[in-house]
């Protein structure tokens, strides 16, 4: 079966919605954002003169070249510091993600999850677009990992991107998707994801209601929950245990956890904990894969360095506008003029117009879950 003609996931209702995601006050705290969960730990261990360990963490990192995969016809860098990263959360089924996964292994994985961060060029703010994997989208021509070329297609899944052609047709298809450069790219999958929250102690979390979803292995009463790494991915995959059971309910969710996980990276202790620093060094450097530019502990504390000061009061989290497909409920469409405003203002390094994300379908999520919230918007 190709990626395009992957089976409908029944659940999302045919009609838009009103209101999107809502800003909300909470406390300022210094956050690393989505990639401090990887480059935390590598971060302080750097000034630790730890060689050896030093070595085997570069050695557990692996990379893909995306620029050179896709050449020079691309959008231009950001000027003046600002930097945007492309973070995926691929569905494989294959090796330890088999039974995590759920599903059959068929030899593909899709971009379950992508998140593309744009940090602003003051490096104290940041915004956070998360892209539905439902998204009918038109999929650029793009070279596959083992080199093979894939012709353009029109309305296709967006996450058949990354199945047709792996990263580097990802990165493309957002690049053509927003008209912005993707300066890097870091992906995990769900065994890496799984590792890296037990690495950590677990994710504390407070649900709002009772959630129960059999196919997520998930269930939490309402109240405050530590969360392994086996129920948090269930949180973060879960459609049926909350909202409208839209891959909309589930990007909501993923964004709120994302906030917690941030402040537990920063509140587990690490420069009193050698030990605990190191394994959650190791565990994140094999967890993840990321393009050539980050692909070395160095590059990664360089990068992690430019996120040190963004505070969690100025961390904007939205999903890209979007309304639900007239003919097919199960699957969602760009809402152009709204997305425009979305990414143009990114581009000029602007903040996210308010107006941009409101009166698009959301999912119906909104709340549901908590943990550390962000304030005033970027």
């Amino acid at each position: 079966m190709s990626a395009e003609s992957t089976p409908p996931e029944p659940g999302i209702p045919r009609d838009p919605r009103p209101g999107g995601p809502r800003r909300r006050r909470g406390p300022r705290r210094k956050a690393l954002l989505v990639t401090a969960w990887i480059a935390a730990g590598v971060l302080l261990l750097g000034g630790t003169g730890a060689t050896v360990l030093y070595l085997k963490l570069n050695g557990n990192l692996r990379s893909v070249d995306i620029d050179a995969i896709l050449g020079g016809d691309r959008p231009e860098k950001g000027a003046g510091g600002s930097r945007n990263l492309l973070v995926l959360g691929s569905d494989s089924r294959s090796g330890g993600n088999r039974e995590l996964g759920g599903g059959r292994d068929d030899g593909t994985s899709r971009s379950d999850t992508a998140m593309v961060v744009h940090l602003y060029r003051d490096h104290r703010r940041a915004a956070v677009v998360s892209i539905p994997r439902d998204t009918l989208v038109d999929r650029p021509e793009c070279t596959g990992p083992d080199g093979r070329d894939h012709p353009a297609a029109t309305d296709v899944m967006f996450n058949s991107a990354y199945a047709t052609g792996g990263a580097a047709c990802a990165v493309k298809t957002v690049e053509s998707l927003s008209g912005l450069r993707m300066d890097h790219y870091l992906e995990i999958d769900f065994s890496g994801f799984q590792r890296l929250v037990d690495a950590l102690g677990g994710v504390r979390v407070t649900t709002a209601r009772d959630i129960r979803d059999p196919e997520s292995h998930l269930d939490l009463t309402a109240g405050t929950h530590t969360l392994d790494g086996r129920q948090a991915l269930g949180l973060v995959r879960t459609r049926h245990g909350v909202g409208d059971g839209s891959d909309l309910g589930r990007i909501q969710l993923q964004q709120s956890f994302v906030k917690a996980l941030a402040a537990q990276v920063q509140d587990v202790g690490l420069l009193g904990n050698p030990k605990k620093l190191y394994d959650l060094a190791d565990t994140a450097t094999k967890s993840v894969t990321t393009d050539s530019g980050l692909g070395s502990v160095n590059s990664l504390m360089s990068f992690a360095a430019g996120l040190r000061d963004v505070d969690a009061a100025r961390l904007r989290m939205v999903t890209m506008p979007v309304v639900y497909d007239p003919a097919d409920g199960n699957r969602v469409l760009v809402e152009k003029a709204k997305a425009r405003q979305v990414w143009d203002a990114l581009k000029d390094d602007r903040a996210v117009p308010p107006g941009a994300v409101e009166g698009t379908a959301d999912g119906e999520a909104d709340g549901v879950v908590g943990g550390p919230e962000a304030g005033t918007a970027p």
